[in-house]
């Protein structure tokens, strides 16, 4: 066994330079372990034990770091990972500012939700939407009118359903990007700004939450934003729609709990009989 063992110690402080270079070895060191055996490297490594009692303070820690420093190294990691673990299962603020577009009009949301989206939607949208929906079944039939296909009944009707659902989806598509760009702030939404100020302020004196309840926790709600935010800018290659209630959506809430306190406080003076212009 003390054989072994002392083969196996001279293959370790063979290679303990190679890779423990910063590892200073007490003097005559080897000599007392090839002398006493195996015995005497424990009994140093042993922190009670009374051959380290003779020695100073300042030699002690190089008696006690026989082991390799990957060891070290390894329980930094180790360390390192539990804090990393820790840190992530901790609780903390999830939110994170959205980078904003540059655009000409005030941004009103950078997700919103997709019933949202319908609600706001004005009449102008509705039309352009028919009107796309049915360009492309109306095309179909007028060229087959004047060119006919003569591909016999079955085969134009089959054409026709195919080009008519080809037809919806695109109407839709168009109809529904003309209303969520308002949203984005890419073309003229004065009125979209009044009604969303207007829901979000009564959601508020409500108290309600303004963006709909959620039964996500705050890092799914992130994921989810993160997902479907300025998604209609890609409408046309990949439709992509919000159908979560989060609160990110890139704006400063706080103008809406400003605004609701104003007119609690004007309806307050009212009530009172007061100047609400005081």
């Amino acid at each position: 066994m003390v054989g072994a063992s002392r083969v196996k110690l001279c293959k370790w402080l063979w290679l303990a330079p190679h890779c423990t270079s910063h590892i200073e070895f007490p003097p005559r060191l080897v000599d007392m372990i090839f002398a006493s055996g195996i015995n005497p490297l424990l009994e140093l490594q042993r922190p009670g034990s009374s051959k380290l009692q003779g020695t100073s303070q300042s030699r002690r820690p190089q008696f006690a770091c026989l082991r390799p420093p990957c060891s070290t190294t390894t329980t930094t990691e180790t360390a390192g990972q539990a804090q990393s673990v820790k840190m992530s299962t901790t609780p903390g603020n999830t939110y994170t500012i959205s980078k904003q577009i540059k655009t000409e009009y005030p941004l009103i949301d950078n997700d919103p939700h997709f019933k949202r989206v319908i609600r706001y939607a004005r009449p102008s949208d509705y039309v352009h939407g028919i009107v796309a929906a049915a360009a492309g079944p109306s095309l179909l039939y007028a060229m087959e009118r004047f060119a006919p296909s003569y591909v016999g009944k079955g085969g134009v009707a089959q054409t026709m359903r195919l080009g008519g659902a080809m037809g919806l989806c695109g109407g839709f598509i168009y109809f529904y990007q003309r209303s969520i760009l308002r949203f984005y702030g890419m073309s003229e939404n004065a009125r979209e700004v009044q009604m969303d100020m207007r829901e979000m302020v009564d959601k508020v004196k409500r108290g309600e939450p303004i963006y709909g309840e959620s039964q996500l926790t705050p890092a799914m709600q992130g994921v989810a934003a993160r997902q479907s935010r300025y998604s209609a800018l890609f409408m046309a290659v990949l439709p992509w729609f919000n159908f979560v209630n989060h609160s990110q959506h890139g704006v400063d809430t706080a103008k809406y709990y400003r605004q609701a306190e104003r007119e609690l406080e004007a309806e307050r003076l009212a009530r009172e009989g007061g100047n609400p212009s005081q």
